[in-house]
């Protein structure tokens, strides 16, 4: 009871900073707003790679992206993520109350900010990845959308005709969801691509339904096959390394993006059949799984992949005759009689912080070193 007490506050309490920051925020720019006219201004990137000339008073964030630099923010800005840093080399003030939660001491330090919290009020300096200058929105067309479990969706996105996106696997994109109900304005939000770097002219995302989420509720009960979208990307350093160290990967639910794209640009280039993989996935009920014929016939055809499935709390009527418990207690009985450990070892992650948390709790108390534990968190 212990541990899952603390599983679920450590789900919650991003949520709850996120809410206060949001409405933090909220008012804060509407205050701005009012009272303020900051006319023409510049914005000098990375020591004059880039010089924008803008109009003062938007958050940078918003700023930046409609002069075609795109800041990664898995909440859209509403300040409840923490994605969206950037370096400002300016003065422009002492951090607020909004970012204060989401950096630690060092950044802060380095002057490290929120471009979701900061008004562009005076000529800026700021410092970015050169990565971000490749980031581009597409309009895509939806191709294909199929009900892989009563709440997720897998979307199939063509780009437009003659565009190429250029992705790594386990990177994401921010998918756009139009005005709609009581949303006035378009709403991104970040998701993992399932897809495989190879086919360039599409995105493919595997988006789950959260209750009261804008974006997933606009994808489950709205978005129709041939619609025009916004897709922004690539984003995002989650990645395989090129060690050859053995695969320990975990997900659940939409968790399984990243995954697919990693496993299919691995039989792609071949990898698949040289390093050893194995890779847990964890559900509720036999409905919550999703692709098991793929990954039982990968777990068949290579020998080095294996796929270890999990129920926590399977139905009479599923007639389950796999691993049971929590992904976390079938992970650790897999690590201490099942993996090659003399090995060298590393960790993929996938899912919400509080499946991260528990799982990396399993890993390092097998020895795995931190350092060798990748993870894509869930906001």
């Amino acid at each position: 009871m212990e541990t899952s007490g603390a599983i679920i506050q450590a789900f919650i309490a991003p949520l709850v900073i996120g809410g206060i920051s949001a409405v933090l925020g909220a008012l804060i720019s509407i205050t701005d707003k009012i009272v303020n006219n900051y006319g023409d201004l510049v914005i000098d990137i990375n020591s004059g790679k880039r010089e924008l000339e803008i109009k003062g008073g938007a958050a940078l964030l918003l700023t930046l992206a409609e002069n075609g630099i795109f800041i990664p923010s898995a909440c859209g800005g509403r300040g409840s993520c923490g994605a969206c840093k950037v370096k400002v080399v300016s003065d422009i003030g002492p951090h607020l109350p909004t970012e204060t939660p989401f950096l630690a001491k060092e950044e802060m330090a380095d002057n490290i900010r929120l471009s979701c919290q900061v008004k562009v009020k005076e000529n800026f300096q700021i410092e970015i990845p050169d990565s971000l200058f490749n980031v581009k929105q597409y309009e895509g067309t939806i191709e294909r959308i199929v009900n892989l479990t009563h709440d997720i969706k897998e979307v199939y996105v063509k780009l437009p005709e003659g565009e190429e996106i250029d992705f790594v696997c386990g990177q994401y994109g921010q998918f756009e969801a139009p005005p709609y109900n009581k949303i006035k304005t378009p709403t991104q939000r970040a998701y993992s691509m399932s897809s495989a770097p190879s086919d360039k002219n599409h995105l493919e995302f595997l988006i789950r339904l959260v209750p009261g989420g804008i974006v997933t509720t606009y994808v489950h009960e709205r978005l129709t096959e041939g619609q025009k979208i916004n897709v922004v990307g690539p984003f995002g350093d989650f990645n395989v390394k090129d060690t050859g160290a053995t695969m320990i990967g975990v997900a659940g639910g939409s968790g399984m993006a990243p995954f697919k794209s990693i496993f299919n640009h691995m039989t792609d280039t071949g990898e698949i059949q040289t390093r050893e993989i194995w890779y847990f996935f964890g559900a509720r009920t036999k409905d919550d799984l999703f692709y098991l014929d793929w990954l039982n016939e990968l777990d068949a055809k290579y020998e080095k992949f294996h796929f270890v499935a999990a129920l926590s709390e399977p139905q009479p009527e599923d007639d389950w005759e796999g691993e049971t418990g929590l992904i976390t207690e079938v992970l650790a009985r897999y690590l201490a009689e099942r993996v090659d450990r003399t090995q060298p070892v590393e960790g993929y992650l996938c899912g919400s912080p509080g499946m991260l948390d528990a799982c990396m709790a399993v890993m390092r108390q097998f020895d795995m070193r931190e350092d060798k534990i990748y993870f894509d968190k869930f906001a």
